[in-house]
């Protein structure tokens, strides 16, 4: 495949954001449906300690980094990563507001981390970052080029999720590129951190979505029958949420890989144009969602 040089063309960090996330938004912000919102909040829950995760994985190898393009990347990447874990606080605080447990998950998942970090290797660490972020990234095609898949959810949520997803696109290949040019890093542990990153992601997904359904006071019986009626739409043949993204997860797997060779979704654009002109990042979200396929 032929590398998209617009991807890495421009990685700009994008400070002193307002998604206006506050008591107004509703327990359940996605199509008043407990377990989709529950699961997206799954998602974002764990990402402010993920985010420092990635920064120290790739701070490990930035001396050893030749390039001044790898390296001005590497600081717009951190810059990036850093107002994620901003906002991602933000809307947990929400979340605790409406009694999810969100400071001992949080407590949890940190403790998870410094463990990976402590246990495995500087390049490992590295790998498994690669691994995620373009996992992450994957989240802009998974949610955002389809209309019906984020239909429904509240405009500030979804714009929260779009502007992450949007600069995840742009910086995915900047772990990547410091495993192979600096951390010398091979194919195999490449794979092997991606198969163990993916089997992570859904564990923490489950137990992560379970847990925040067990504090909405859901029994047992009702979390199994919900978690069995949502396998269609997370899993399903042709359209599951997560069963869509496997092509591009597949691609990671080949031994030529680089995640620019697979082009950013159609509505970036839209995106881009929106934010340059308005400054709003809540914009910016409605013009991805309505410009989605």
């Amino acid at each position: 495949m032929q590398i998209n040089q617009n991807i890495t063309s421009d990685i700009k960090p994008r400070e002193q954001l307002d998604f206006k996330l506050n008591n107004e938004i509703p327990k359940y912000w996605f199509r008043g449906d407990a377990y989709k919102t529950r699961i997206v909040d799954g998602f974002q829950l764990a990402f402010p300690e993920g985010e420092r995760y990635f920064i120290t994985s790739v701070r490990f190898f930035r001396d050893m980094v030749q390039d001044p393009q790898l390296q001005e990347d590497i600081r717009c990447f951190i810059r990036q990563e850093g107002q994620h874990g901003m906002m991602h606080t933000a809307f947990n605080k929400v979340l605790a507001e409406q009694g999810m447990p969100v400071e001992k998950i949080l407590k949890r998942e940190k403790g998870n981390l410094d463990r990976m970090t402590r246990q495995y290797s500087p390049r490992f660490n590295l790998a498994l970052t690669a691994a995620f972020e373009h996992f992450t990234a994957l989240m802009a095609e998974t949610f955002f080029a389809r209309k019906d898949v984020m239909a429904g959810a509240h405009p500030r949520v979804r714009a929260l999720m779009g502007w992450h997803a949007i600069e995840e696109m742009e910086h995915r290949a900047v772990a990547f590129d410091v495993y192979q040019k600096a951390a010398k890093g091979g194919y195999w542990m490449r794979v092997m951190a991606m198969t163990l990153a993916v089997v992570k992601v859904f564990i923490a997904l489950y137990k992560l979505t379970d847990e925040m359904l067990v504090a909405d006071g859901f029994k047992l019986g009702k979390r199994l029958t919900m978690h069995l009626k949502n396998l269609p739409w997370l899993f399903g043949p042709r359209k599951g949420v997560f069963s869509s993204m496997l092509p591009n997860l597949l691609d990671y797997y080949k031994p030529g890989f680089h995640p620019n060779q697979q082009a950013v979704i159609h509505n970036y654009p839209a995106w881009i144009a929106a934010y340059e002109q308005s400054n709003d990042p809540l914009l910016a979200g409605e013009a991805l969602y309505q410009a989605a396929f």
